[in-house]
């Protein structure tokens, strides 16, 4: 993990999102997933929109042609936690369908921009993320 991204996650922790908690206007939250090699835990903050009672992340690691590290270790293992503040939760991680793509992607870049850049930069198609609340609830 480069050290930008422990600092950010280590601030966002230690003030409850205070710091840490938005980018360029728009809600940060942490994704912790599971590594599909090491099995150990992995944490990322990533820019997020509230639709109904899922969360809806963008993998477009920045436009580059490689899928970000945390959409991989999803797809081997959906389940998650994620922080919103001071609130942890556990939820079930799924890619959209076209439709809900079609649907959310103008919402996604209304609040962030680049992601249209990042979409023009790269040939593969980047996915929407949709956390959805698991059964299980976390502390």
């Amino acid at each position: 993990m480069n050290p930008f991204t422990t600092l950010h996650v280590f601030l966002y922790r230690l003030t409850g999102g205070s710091i840490g908690g938005s980018f360029r206007g728009a809600p940060v939250l942490l994704l912790t997933t599971t590594g599909r090699k090491t099995g150990k835990q992995r944490t990322t903050p990533l820019l997020y929109l509230a639709d109904e009672t899922n969360l809806a992340v963008v993998a477009s690691n920045g436009g580059r042609d490689r899928a970000p590290s945390w959409w991989s270790n999803l797809k081997r293992n959906p389940s998650v936690e994620v922080q919103i503040k001071r609130l942890k939760r556990k939820m079930t991680a799924v890619q959209a369908t076209k439709e809900e793509k079609g649907r959310l992607w103008p919402l996604l870049t209304n609040v962030y921009p680049p992601y249209d850049d990042y979409q023009r930069r790269t040939q593969r198609e980047i996915p929407i993320v949709l956390l959805r609340p698991s059964s299980a609830a976390a502390s």
